[in-house]
């Protein structure tokens, strides 16, 4: 899927029911991307969304070719979104980020100049604009677990804001509920793993639909995750069957 030239960025962002924020989204970030004169694409995974999303991004598909999108049949998951994303992406860096307005894209320049000596930069949102007692105490207690089980201590797993050089993801076989690992998933690729204080915004359109605040979920996961992980990087793993996609743009060529 990523036979096209390859380019120095691709930004990946899973939406789900985002349709007031994907044209903010769009201009926020590619204003930045202009700024950094590399070549990259926008790929954004439209996770089964029931609002108008996918028309959203089908318009600024057909105004900027930077643009790729993949439609997932039904909501299949952040970590389903991600693969997908990871599995078309042409650039050498791969950029995460959520589709709601709470990362900023400002901060992308600062990950990507840690990114050319390290493999993995996680954003660390020290500052956040959520609920104290539902989402940052619980995520406090999960990054700590993390860390704990997999060796790589981060204050913010939960962050979508990072970004990974492409051979670190690319091979990866994730299963459903990974993406809360995916720097401990990555670094068995490529151990040089930094982390930086990013902004945290507050959500001004539509509602939550992804997050790290499920600790007791990410408590069950750790008995098995060094499993997991080695998993992860093992060829011989079988496709778990993520997601199916609906629809991609542009298309893709059939398979031979």
């Amino acid at each position: 899927m990523t036979t096209d030239a390859p380019l120095d960025l691709s930004v990946v962002i899973p939406v789900r029911d985002e349709e007031s924020n994907i044209e903010p989204l769009y201009d926020e970030l590619t204003a930045v991307l202009a700024t950094l004169r590399r070549s990259y694409e926008v790929l954004f995974v439209e996770d089964g969304s029931i609002d108008g999303t996918f028309d959203r991004l089908r318009r600024l598909h057909a105004r900027d070719p930077r643009v790729r999108v993949v439609r997932f049949a039904r909501n299949y998951g952040q970590t389903a979104a991600f693969a997908a994303g990871f599995a078309r992406a042409r650039g050498r860096f791969v950029v995460t980020l959520d589709g709601d307005l709470q990362n900023d894209p400002a901060d992308i320049p600062r990950l990507l100049a840690l990114a050319d000596t390290h493999d993995i930069v996680c954003g660390w949102r020290r500052r956040r604009e959520d609920a104290f007692l539902t989402r940052h105490v619980p995520s406090v207690v999960a990054n700590w677990l993390i860390g704990l089980v997999s060796g790589v201590r981060l204050h913010d797993n939960g962050c979508s804001l990072k970004v990974f050089r492409s051979e670190v993801v690319s091979p990866l076989r994730l299963q459903p509920g990974m993406h809360r690992y995916l720097p401990a998933i990555a670094s068995q690729l490529g151990g040089r793993v930094a982390e930086i204080e990013v902004h945290h915004r507050p959500r001004v359109a539509g509602r939550s639909k992804y997050g790290l605040s499920r600790t007791f979920g990410v408590a069950a996961d750790l008995i098995h995750l060094r499993g997991l992980m080695r998993q992860a990087i093992d060829p011989a793993t079988p496709d778990s069957g993520l997601y199916e996609v609906a629809a991609v743009l542009p298309p893709e060529p059939a398979a031979a």
